[in-house]
């Protein structure tokens, strides 16, 4: 199986197809970091988690397209003859594909990779700075969902009908410009640019919705004072009574 994954990685990786993708992914990018993330974003600083997290939002229908391209070598006509021979092998036809899988998650992973260096090189360049270890995780929330499914969700409609993987190219722009809801900011890049301007400082730390509501709810029940013991509350409530009654219990 690591014949095939090897064979399978260099198919995909050594062509002229992965050369011009690699050099379109980092001329738009500098664009982009140029023109925009070097402006901040929401009133954060170009380095912050914020911004880089935009930055990686408006890499994304780039890198879906890549994702989903890298598919097409195992789907086409040319694939589907060789596919006669490769189940006439011994080996299962689900290592094959997982091999393969493999070979198209290995790619993607490499288009991020160029897209998050050439941010580093920017950084380092323009600030002097390379505190990465504070943008790991608008890294894994930013790209890894999205593009896990759209390698697996590109699998299951390119295999039988190979054009669907043409037609789910369009699926990451055109969730760029739709207003999405705040639940799915993480898809069109809405969270980077909006969500920081609830938080009411100026360059707040990185968190998601869902983790700031779970952490406000978890601090009012601790602000909360504790409840009185029960009997506490008889007591309180029967010197009520005498007060109002001009009597007051014998103790």
């Amino acid at each position: 199986m690591r014949k095939i994954f090897l064979y399978e990685c260099k198919r995909l990786l050594w062509n002229k197809f992965f050369a011009g993708l690699v050099l379109v992914l980092l001329f738009y990018g500098w664009q982009v970091l140029r023109r925009v993330t070097i402006l901040g974003g929401s009133h954060t600083a170009p380095f912050s988690p914020w911004s880089f997290g935009d930055f990686l939002s408006r890499m994304l229908p780039l890198l879906w397209i890549g994702a989903l391209f890298f598919l097409t070598f195992f789907t086409s006509e040319k694939a589907r003859r060789a596919a006669v021979l490769t189940d006439a092998a011994p080996l299962p036809p689900r290592r094959y594909a997982l091999a393969r899988c493999a070979a198209a998650l290995t790619g993607t992973a490499l288009l991020a990779l160029a897209c998050i260096s050439e941010a580093a090189c920017f950084y380092g360049i323009y600030f002097g700075w390379y505190g990465w270890s504070g943008l790991v995780f608008p890294t894994l929330v930013t790209l890894v969902p999205p593009l896990v499914f759209a390698l697996g969700s590109g699998w299951l409609l390119g295999m039988p009908r190979p054009w669907l993987l043409y037609v789910w190219m369009l699926v990451s722009p055109v969730c760029l410009a739709l207003p999405l809801p705040e639940s799915l900011g993480l898809w069109n890049g809405r969270l980077f640019a909006q969500y920081p301007l609830t938080l009411g400082t100026l360059d707040p730390a990185f968190t998601l919705p869902a983790l700031t509501a779970v952490f406000r709810s978890d601090t009012s029940e601790k602000d909360e004072p504790p409840a009185a013991p029960a009997g506490m509350d008889r007591e309180r409530a029967s010197v009520r009574a005498a007060s109002e009654k001009g009597e007051f219990p014998v103790m």
